[in-house]
């Protein structure tokens, strides 16, 4: 048996840095996983992808140049091969880098393979019995895969596979509406595919708000894919030229399906039980404010404890743990402000609640909304789509909540994120001096056009 300070099962955005700090404590650490380093980002999630969507904005900026006075002659290609060169090129640079990195470190020891519990204190993998007094899960989430009636009977393409393709679909089917899907949804459009959004809720982004969702629906509409929201029944079979997708109300003739449903922690073989781990009915390991299990000495940090589906509240896992397990701080997972975005083109930031939610808190709330259109950096650049809404108590005049869906909204939202988390009320923000010109700068005429509801 191979005695260490530390074990940390998982190598996504959370066990390795958290590694790296406890080996520059001094301490004897292993780091198992049982593919690649990087975890889903740098694999399969937001480096290969906005690569992917970088790729695809080009296409689509190129199509419309002559709206900006530059005229391309002849048709817009597309080399599938290179852009999914260029995506891999990305993964494997970061990829490369942290192997690069921790065979550098003295104390740190990197195995792959697939890590069991025998007890809380015992982890097998390669044959191997290694034992640590802490033990640290950042073992990640996977596709989830709905029992559709037809399904097994086809090849379905996930969001981890459909990054390897290297040809143009004929036309793609996304069975879901969420952000993955979306995402691929408009990205393969401007690839020049057919592409239909089949979504069984009645909306697409189904955790924002209607106006949102309706707005996200236009962008899509406006280039050309089709949606079909409410879709009840879902089944697939195989066609002469590739695949039929059959709903209540519409039949789909696509080349590809890709399956993006939502995705399960990667908990189900781990042992758990064997350690005493609690989950949760989804397959998430339960924590407490401080990211701990309900086993002594054993932690869960990112997308597997159910508290965050992204690289940077996973990271902010880590930062939580190491301050509180190295640092002697006191740091808690309920003092988060969640924020996101959805890289759709315009994008999504979203932080805080939604004005949904805010109405049903019992808040007495304000609301604020100003359209792309009247934004003189969203004239200047022709991307007028969209638009910023915020929600603040009418009462502790504290930032509940914004979404700004339009040109660079994932960028301007952090003025936004950076004022809830310092606690500014919103007058305070409102008196600041934006420069000009930008997007952020509408940010105090949105302030001060809050009223109440």
């Amino acid at each position: 048996m191979k005695s260490f300070d530390a074990i940390v099962i998982g190598a996504g955005q959370a066990g390795p840095f958290l590694a790296a700090r406890m080996v520059e404590k001094g301490m004897k650490v292993a780091l198992i996983e049982r593919k690649f380093l990087g975890g889903t980002c740098v694999n399969a999630g937001c480096m290969p992808t906005k690569t992917l969507v970088a790729s695809a904005r080009a296409a689509h900026v190129a199509r419309n140049g002559a709206t900006y006075g530059v005229n391309i002659p002849g048709v817009i290609a597309i080399d599938m091969k290179v852009v999914r060169a260029r995506a891999e090129t990305v993964t494997m640079n970061a990829r490369n880098g942290l192997i690069g990195w921790f065979a550098g470190m003295d104390g740190m020891t990197v195995i792959y393979g697939h890590a069991r519990f025998e007890d809380p204190k015992t982890v097998s993998v390669n044959g191997e019995t290694l034992t640590a007094p802490r033990i640290f899960l950042n073992v990640g989430a996977r596709p989830v895969i709905p029992d559709l009636p037809g399904i097994n009977d086809i090849d379905y393409l996930t969001s981890t596979s459909i990054i390897d393709l290297d040809t143009l679909p004929r036309h793609l089917a996304v069975i879901g509406g969420s952000y993955i899907g979306l995402e691929f949804a408009q990205m393969y459009r401007r690839f020049g595919a057919e592409v239909s959004v089949i979504e069984h809720g009645p909306k697409l982004a189904s955790r924002e708000d209607e106006d949102i969702s309706d707005a996200i629906a236009d962008v899509l509409r406006s280039e050309g894919i089709d949606i079909h929201t409410g879709a009840s029944e879902i089944a697939f079979s195989k066609s002469s030229d590739g695949i039929t997708v059959a709903t209540d109300s519409a039949r789909i003739d696509a080349s590809h399906v890709l399956i993006a449903t939502g995705r399960k922690p990667n908990t189900d073989d781990l042992g758990l039980d064997a350690a005493g781990v609690i989950t949760d009915g989804r397959g998430f390991i339960t924590v407490d404010d401080k990211l701990a299990t309900n086993v002594d000495g054993i932690w869960a940090l990112g997308d597997c404890n159910g508290h965050g589906a992204f690289t940077h509240t996973s990271y902010n896992d880590f930062e939580i743990a190491a301050a509180n397990l190295l640092d002697s701080d006191d740091r808690k997972l309920s003092s988060r402000i969640l924020a996101y975005a959805l890289y759709i083109d315009p994008p999504l930031g979203r932080v805080g609640i939604t004005e949904k939610q805010a109405r049903a808190s019992g808040h007495k709330i304000l609301i604020s909304t100003r359209p792309m259109s009247r934004v003189g950096r969203a004239n200047e650049r022709g991307e007028t789509k969209g638009f910023m809404k915020v929600i603040a108590d009418a009462e502790t005049k504290k930032i509940l909540g914004a979404a700004i869906l339009g040109i660079e909204g994932d960028e301007v939202i952090h003025g936004i994120i950076d004022a809830m988390n310092a606690g500014t009320t919103y007058p305070a923000l409102q008196w600041s001096v934006p420069i000009h010109p930008t997007v952020s700068e509408l940010i105090p005429t949105l302030l001060g056009d809050l009223k109440p509801v």
